[in-house]
C-alpha cells in the first residue's frame, strides 16, 4: 500500500496502527509525529493541495475529510485515485471512521485495541465539567464559537458540558448574542482554543470584557478537535484544564 494521508489528526492515528512504510504522503499540516513531519513528503495543505506532488507518489490510497478538505479537490483527486472520504461531527462518527480505516489499511486488529482503549476512558466521569456551560471559541475578528453538529460539541457534551451555543456548526458569536437577545447567556467558562486561530494569554483580557463572569481558559485545540489517538488524552486533559 501507499497511504497518502490529507488529514492531519488521521495522520497520527496511522502512525499509531503502525503504518511506518505504507505512508508516503502527509500536509505540511500533520505535525505529528514529529518525525513523519520531517521525513514524509508533504503534499500541500488541507485546503491546497499540490496535485503534481501526489500524482508522483503513485498512492493506492488517500485518506480525506469533508470539513478538513474541499469538494473540488476531493472530486479531482478521485478521478485518478482511491480516496477514502472521511466525514466526522460526532463521537460516534469517530469510532466508526477509526474502524474503517483500520479495516481498509489492513490494520483492523490494531484499530480495534486503540478503540477499545478510547471507549474504556471516555467512560471516565468529569465531575466538575457535569453541568457546566461554555463557549468554545475558534476565530478572532470576527470571533466564531462552535455550536452542535460539531465534532468538539459532541466530545464536550459527552463528558457533561452544555454548550451555551444552540446555532449549529460554527456560527458568528454576534448572531449568536443577537439570537439571545431575550435570554441569558452566561457561559461558566469561556474555551479559547490553541487552533484554528491561535489564541494566547494577551487575548484573554479582551474576551473577559464581553463575558465578565466566566472562567477564560486557554485550552489545547489539539486535544479536543483531533479525533483519531490522541482521543487517549481527552478525559485527563479536560479535567487537569478545569480543576
Amino acid at each position: 500500500m501507499r497511504i497518502i494521508s490529507l488529514v492531519p489528526s488521521l495522520t497520527e492515528y496511522l502512525w499509531s496502527l503502525g503504518l511506518e512504510y505504507e505512508v508516503v504522503g502527509i500536509t505540511k499540516f500533520c505535525v505529528h509525529p514529529k518525525a513523519w513531519w520531517q521525513q514524509k513528503t508533504r503534499v500541500g495543505g488541507t485546503k491546497k493541495i499540490n496535485f503534481e506532488a501526489i500524482s508522483a507518489l503513485q498512492p493506492t490510497l488517500i485518506i480525506a475529510n469533508k470539513e478538513e478538505n474541499t469538494k473540488e479537490d476531493i472530486e479531482q483527486l478521485q478521478q485518478n485515485f482511491e480516496v477514502l472520504v472521511t466525514q466526522i461531527a460526532t463521537l460516534e462518527e469517530a469510532f466508526f471512521c477509526l474502524l474503517e480505516i483500520g479495516k481498509k489499511v489492513n490494520k483492523e486488529s490494531k484499530a480495534i485495541s486503540i478503540l477499545n482503549d478510547i471507549q474504556l476512558a471516555f467512560g471516565r466521569k468529569i465531575r466538575s465539567a457535569q453541568r457546566a456551560k461554555f463557549l468554545y471559541f475558534i476565530w478572532k475578528d470576527p470571533y466564531f464559537v462552535v455550536g452542535p453538529n460539531t465534532y468538539i460539541h459532541s466530545l464536550l457534551t459527552h463528558f457533561g458540558f452544555v454548550n451555551c451555543c444552540q446555532i449549529e456548526r460554527y456560527p458568528n458569536l454576534e448572531a449568536l448574542v443577537y439570537k439571545n437577545l431575550n435570554s441569558s447567556l452566561s457561559p461558566d467558562y469561556i474555551f479559547l482554543s490553541s487552533e484554528p486561530y491561535p489564541f494566547e494569554a494577551q487575548h484573554i483580557a479582551e474576551v473577559q470584557a464581553l463575558f465578565p463572569n466566566s472562567k477564560i481558559v486557554l485550552l489545547d485545540g489539539e486535544i479536543c478537535s483531533w479525533y483519531g489517538s490522541r482521543m487517549l488524552k481527552v478525559p485527563q486533559y479536560l479535567e487537569e484544564l478545569i480543576n
